[in-house]
């Protein structure tokens, strides 16, 4: 059983009822504010103590030279890294000259709820200064979905037991320490220090500005500050700035339940191109319109945003208390990393912390948009925009490679390539496919014509032309693709990798369609009929590795062969793998690190029968450490679809709160993003069964027996639609937009608003569970009780 102990369990908030301070990097991360363009972790008001401080704006990075031992033909010359920008969030506080501060005096009190609802992230602590005053702090914190640009600050402090002098500074602060990388984990950051070159200063009356610029990527940083100050009449205010600081002063002498309020406005902005002087205007016009609502209209606004979101987004888990929480937290940050990016990319962290240095992966296309894609298909749309304008990047590297087409990158933050492990970086070409996936699903969704034509073709056309420049025909006309590392990143350059083949295939189908649909566009892009048949040849006779005497496909063509992965030897401290064992060892071996083949099955369901996915699931459960937290959800989809519905209970579990939880000790340097968003994949696509299948949506329902309901809302072609699963029934609910057409378990129907439809579940004969590595099974779930709020 997966413990939330340092959490309450409650349906629509996140509670800390007590400060831990050892546990800081943790909640900073769990306690992120972020709207896809500003990320403000959850540190402390007061700046100290810290974790990691974080404020990140998508796409601010500094490159830093990649060292190789011995270089290489089309090695990344730069990465990139992610850096801590101006701090808006700090506000300081002293007590009769006594600096508030956790760690000294008596904290009588320390409680932080984050309401899903709401979006808002508040604070209310009662502390005794080392001379005995006590005050009461009460802040409540928000980055607005509605303001790009804004975020803002509300920060109370009143005394309770004698009359005080209290002093708020309020701070812009840049370049802040950070803490050092430590051990060889290539998951943390890399720390860049003093990487903004102060350019402007300014501070008068209750506004602040700073204004920085980086040395090698070339970016202007802009943060503004202002402020509105209720206090009594003697309340006094002094504004000072300097290279890295701006500051107001807000002094006032306070009695018993006489409180000073001070409301802070902040916004950002930042460009490549733009000068000082606009990028100066830029944030003080964004402050501008902050200014125009106020703190209370920001508030307003933000809970009009998620009354909409979750009225097309919502989850209810009747039977488990903790999943039913972890959705909704895990729904709300895929939102917030992706709401406002407009053009940016998503990174693997969002903007809750600097891991990974702050890139993008795949995990984006194949995790994270498809639960946006159903829930706010906007952000999706900008998503994919954003990799379109990377194209000529992802042409360069693809023309460096000897390939046609585009070769997009396995990790970015602004579109080139700046994976120093090449195994990756050069051959994990299925990151294509899985931005042609990507696309194809949100048009099949949404019905976005326009996108199609102006993004969708010239995406699909110019991955089609690299798998068809990578792959080759055998003498017995056979599609190959040699030398690619899939998913599994225990398995790497592999021949015929079966998830990369399937979803190239799939790619180059649908290429092949839409050129036929839009020859317009078609024709611009160089494409002729000759060059759509070869795409389609070449999908035809793609190679699927296959065992005939195993009865199971191959995750690459000979894996099977392979020795198996010694794990009766291998102790627990010893994962992830990576970490104690050389690639050469784990690349000859079958051990896979998440969950490759299981994806394939999920992703292209129509490609195998039932009896072959449940053969192929078996098979490679037994060697999947899941040293990957992408993994869990895939394992929990397919074993729900085979029939292992208590393993994949248990699955979704670990996929649900592998922060909450912090699973992977990890969680300090910000969330796992697509493993969050798996958290819904695992609900909606593995109990609810649902696939988009010839632009339809197909569901085949089951619940564990420890689930009695699971009800979820999505958003397709502009309606919503609700379904509501029981042990054996499920009920199919137009709650807005034109009359539907849906699948029950392969069979059509359509669905009117206001006429819901009642349909039998079937369960599945029961299968024996199959074995996992010693020592890797998900943590067992008994479940829990129903929480009392249910509604909203």
């Amino acid at each position: 059983m997966i413990s939330n102990s340092s959490y309450a369990v409650q349906p629509w908030s996140l509670r800390e009822s007590t400060l831990d301070v050892d546990r800081l990097p943790q909640s900073e991360s769990l306690f992120a504010l972020s709207n896809g363009h500003i990320g403000w972790r959850g540190n402390l008001d007061e700046g100290e103590p810290h974790g990691l401080p974080g404020t990140y704006l998508n796409g601010v990075h500094e490159l830093r030279p990649l060292p190789y031992a011995e270089g290489g033909y089309g090695y990344p010359e730069a990465g990139q890294t992610v850096i801590n920008v101006t701090n808006g969030k700090v506000m300081r506080l002293l007590v009769d000259d006594e600096p508030f501060d956790v760690r000294y005096g008596k904290l009588r009190s320390h409680e932080r709820v984050l309401d899903l609802r709401t979006g808002l992230l508040r604070r209310v602590c009662e502390w005794s200064s080392p001379a005995g005053c006590t005050v009461r702090v009460t802040s409540t914190r928000l980055v607005s979905f509605s303001q790009r640009a804004v975020a803002a600050v509300s920060y109370e402090v009143e005394p309770l037991d004698s009359d005080v002098r209290v002093v708020v500074q309020s701070e812009l602060v840049a370049n802040e320490q950070l803490p050092q990388k430590s051990g060889e984990d290539p998951r943390v950051a890399t720390a860049l220090e003093d990487v903004l070159q102060p350019e402007e200063d300014f501070a008068s009356d209750m506004r602040l500005r700073l204004v920085h610029c980086t040395e090698r990527s070339g970016l202007r940083v802009g943060a503004a500050a202002d402020h509105l100050v209720h206090g009594p009449e003697s309340t006094r205010t002094s504004s000072e700035s300097g290279e890295n600081v701006a500051r107001l002063t807000v002094t006032a002498e306070l009695r018993p339940g006489e409180p000073l309020r001070v409301e802070k406005l902040v916004a950002y902005g930042w460009s490549g191109v733009r000068s000082l002087p606009a990028v100066r205007d830029q944030v003080d016009a964004a402050l501008a319109g902050a200014g125009s609502k106020g703190w209370q209209g920001l508030v307003d606004e933000q809970q009009a945003y998620l009354d909409s979101f979750w009225a097309r987004a919502d989850v209810e888990v009747d039977g488990d208390a903790e999943i039913q929480q972890a959705v909704r937290f895990a729904l709300f940050h895929v939102l917030q990393a992706g709401a406002r990016a407009e053009k940016r990319a998503i990174p693997s962290k969002g903007l809750t912390g600097s891991g990974y240095d702050g890139h993008s992966f795949w995990d984006s296309e194949q995790f994270v948009l498809p639960v946006l894609t159903y829930t706010s298909p906007d952000s999706v749309a900008e998503a994919l925009r954003w990799r379109q304008e990377t194209l000529p990047a992802a042409r360069d590297r693809a023309r460096q490679l000897g390939l046609r087409g585009a070769a997009f990158p396995w990790r970015t933050i602004d579109g080139s390539e700046c994976s120093a492990y090449w195994p990756a970086g050069t051959a994990a070409f299925h990151v294509n496919a899985d931005i042609a996936d990507a696309v194809t699903r949100y048009v099949a969704a949404t019905g976005d014509v326009e996108f199609e034509r102006e993004t969708a073709v010239e995406i699909l056309v110019e991955t089609a032309r690299l798998w068809h420049s990578l792959g080759h025909h055998d003498h017995h006309g056979t599609f190959h693709f040699d030398g690619v590392t899939g998913p599994d990143e225990y398995s790497a350059v592999a021949d015929d990798n079966l998830y990369t083949n399937l979803m190239a295939q799939q790619n180059l189908r649908e290429a092949a369609d839409v050129v036929e649909r839009y020859t317009e566009q078609a024709a611009a892009l160089g494409v002729d009929d000759e060059e759509a048949a070869a795409w389609r040849d070449a999908a035809e006779a793609v190679a699927l590795p296959f065992n005939e005497t195993l009865g199971v496909h191959e995750q690459s063509a000979g894996f099977t062969g392979h020795q198996m992965w010694d794990f009766a030897s291998t102790g627990p401290d010893q994962y992830p793998l990576m970490l104690h064992f050389p690639y050469f060892d784990l690349y000859r071996k079958q051990v896979i690190k998440q969950a490759d083949l299981a994806l394939a099955l999920y992703k292209r369901g129509d490609a195998f029968d039932a009896e072959q996915k449940a053969r192929n699931f078996d098979y490679y459960e037994q060697m999947t450490v899941r040293d990957s937290s992408l993994s869990a959800c895939c394992q929990a989809v397919m074993a729900a679809e085979v029939g292992h519905l208590r393993l994949a209970y248990d699955y979704v579990g670990e996929a649900a709160l592998m922060d909450l939880a912090d699973l992977e000790s990890n969680t300090r340097d910000g969330l796992h993003i697509a493993s969050l968003a798996g958290a819904w994949i695992a609900l909606v696509a593995g109990f609810g069964g649902m696939r988009l299948r010839h632009g339809m949506l197909d569901f085949s329902p089951l619940l564990p027996e420890q689930l009695s309901r699971l009800a979820f809302t999505v958003q397709v072609r502009g309606r919503r639609l609700r379904v509501e699963i029981r042990s054996r029934t499920a009920v199919y609910t137009l709650l807005e937009g034109e009359p539907l057409e849906l699948c029950h378990c392969g069979g059509e129907f359509t669905l009117s608003a206001g006429e819901p439809q009642t349909h039998q579940v079937r369960r599945p004969p029961p299968r024996p569970e199959p074995s996992a590595p010693p020592g890797r099974h998900p943590a067992r779930r008994r479940g829990g009780p129903v929480p009392v709020e249910q509604g909203r």
